[in-house]
């Protein structure tokens, strides 16, 4: 496909979770027919290998078949895609880069090295290397609030400037208020902004432009309605994004803040409790996983909270 400039950068993008058997092989079969889903429900976009795809636990060889299935099927259905890159390693992330280049991707996503915290000179040697073997697709640079170094909205304009195909970060900020979106807005030149799923509406309404969406793991389907929602009724999605959050605070961060499962665990349980893929129960080792016994418990809750994302679409 075409590579994506900024501005087509925008809106609902669908993550692919890994899909497998009890936490250790890749069943490819059930990751297709999730491709198939995610494709069905239109969104404005699908992207490979972030945390909830496990890249960092991905052999090579599964990294390339996973990516060629996605290629395959988001070309043949006119659907945007983006492939992850990422590694902790910049040398894998680079040599990534390099088969899947290929595949023609709207753009690719990238992380900093992250065994050791890079400088900001560091981070434009990095990115530089990675542009140069992109070969004019274009990238997004995801910055985790976990990485081991967060660029502030200052620094993102700088590294534009010497990064030109740098087009857009997926970042997360807990001090996401009016003062760091004017930030944002004052640094965000040429670049796209995406912000967590679940504050798609006030992020938009505030200046970013879309989301890498931890909604779209509970239904894809619903998530894109929200966004659509945004456009044409912002004041009822941000009614809406309220109760998204309450959902959230009560029954999903629990996980993370109480219980101490990682973040990536509660995006597959997410899809569990949805119904909508069978992408199995497990994360891979060593990473623990939330069991599905607890959706009898939480899914009549969630329903009375957002029946939007437990209705057939």
């Amino acid at each position: 496909m075409k590579t994506l400039n900024f501005d087509k950068i925008y809106g609902n993008w669908a993550t692919l979770l890994l899909a497998t058997d009890n936490g250790s092989s890749i069943n490819y079969s059930k990751l297709s027919d999730e491709i198939d889903i995610l494709i069905a429900s239109r969104p404005n976009g699908i992207y490979s290998n972030g945390t909830a795809g496990e890249f960092y636990s991905q052999t090579e060889d599964e990294f390339d078949r996973v990516n060629m299935i996605l290629a395959e099927k988001c070309e043949k259905a006119g659907v945007s895609f983006q492939i992850g890159v990422s590694h902790t390693s910049a040398q894998t992330s680079l040599e990534r880069l390099r088969r899947i280049r290929h595949l023609e991707p709207g753009a690719v996503q990238v992380i900093l090295p992250d065994w050791f915290p890079v400088t900001l000179e560091e981070a434009v040697v990095f990115l530089q290397k990675m542009e140069e073997e992109a070969n004019g697709i274009s990238m997004i640079l995801y910055n985790p609030p976990h990485a081991k170094k967060l660029l502030l909205p200052e620094e993102w304009s700088i590294l534009k400037k010497s990064i030109p195909s740098l087009m857009g970060f997926k970042v997360f900020d807990q001090n996401a208020d009016v003062g760091w979106y004017r930030r944002v807005n004052e640094n965000k030149a040429g670049l796209s902004v995406f912000i967590p799923g679940h504050r798609l509406a006030t992020g938009i309404k505030s200046g970013a432009h879309g989301a890498y969406s931890n909604m779209a793991c509970l239904n894809p389907f619903a998530a894109q309605k929200w966004f659509d929602m945004i456009q044409s009724d912002i004041h009822g999605a941000l009614d809406l994004e309220i109760r998204i959050n309450q959902f959230m605070d009560q029954l999903i961060s629990p996980f993370i803040t109480e219980l101490h499962y990682p973040n990536h665990a509660c995006d597959r349980f997410m899809a569990l409790l949805g119904g909508w893929a069978d992408v199995g129960e497990y994360l891979r080792w060593p990473y623990k996983s939330i069991s599905k016994k607890n959706i009898d418990k939480i899914r009549p809750i969630a329903k009375a909270i957002i029946p939007e994302f437990f209705t057939k679409y």
